[in-house]
């Protein structure tokens, strides 16, 4: 079993302008209180997270629409590293087996500081990935657009091709292969996103 999940901890980089992660303790057994208890604040878009439709389109899905056996399931690891972009001849050199695909692109496990330049995904990639019957998408990179993307056309041809989208994973330590990945996020009703959870056994 292989933990593909980023460590979360105080200071944790999130996005530009997005919502800090703190982890602060509000009872304490050792001041005299009778439990130990914290006070978590973070973004939904923290670490190793699930985006919902409705984080990129406005009358999409909301985290709840997702369902588990589009997060379950036989997937496919896929070694990157060198490509500025994922797009279509990239993709056609590959051979997909799988419904769930993750791409390693070089991402260290852990960020000292948010990554500025990582690689991104083409439309022309995600409907050549949906064409090839895939339900999930995986990336170690903290989003498919590029940092300074406004029209996010990567995220908008993932929510045209029903295909849901799960942002920096941890794949340092795996080899490209096949495996069952289970992904779960809180179930938080109404969300946009949330942490998740992702194992490859």
């Amino acid at each position: 079993m292989i933990d593909i999940t980023r460590r979360l901890y105080e200071g944790h980089p999130v996005w530009p302008g997005d919502t800090p992660f703190t982890l602060e303790p509000v009872s304490k057994i050792a001041e005299g209180d009778s439990v130990n208890v914290s006070k978590l604040t973070t973004t939904t878009h923290l670490g190793t997270h699930l985006d919902a439709p409705y984080h990129y389109v406005e009358d999409g899905g909301k985290l709840e629409s997702v369902p588990l056996s589009a997060l379950i399931g036989p997937c496919q690891v896929i070694d990157a590293r060198g490509q500025q972009a994922l797009d279509a001849p990239f993709l056609h050199s590959l051979e997909l087996r799988a419904e769930r695909v993750l791409f390693y692109t070089g991402q260290p496990d852990e960020w000292r500081d948010f990554p500025r330049e990582f690689t991104h995904v083409l439309p022309a990639a995600v409907d050549y990935l949906a064409e090839r019957g895939v339900r999930l998408f995986g990336t170690d990179c903290p989003s498919v657009d590029p940092l300074t993307s406004k029209d996010l056309p990567g995220h908008k041809a993932f929510a045209r091709n029903g295909i849901y989208i799960v942002e920096g994973l941890a794949l340092g330590a795996v080899r490209p292969g096949e495996y069952e990945l289970i992904v779960l996020p809180l179930r938080l009703e109404g969300a946009d996103a949330s942490p998740v959870r992702a194992i490859l056994r």
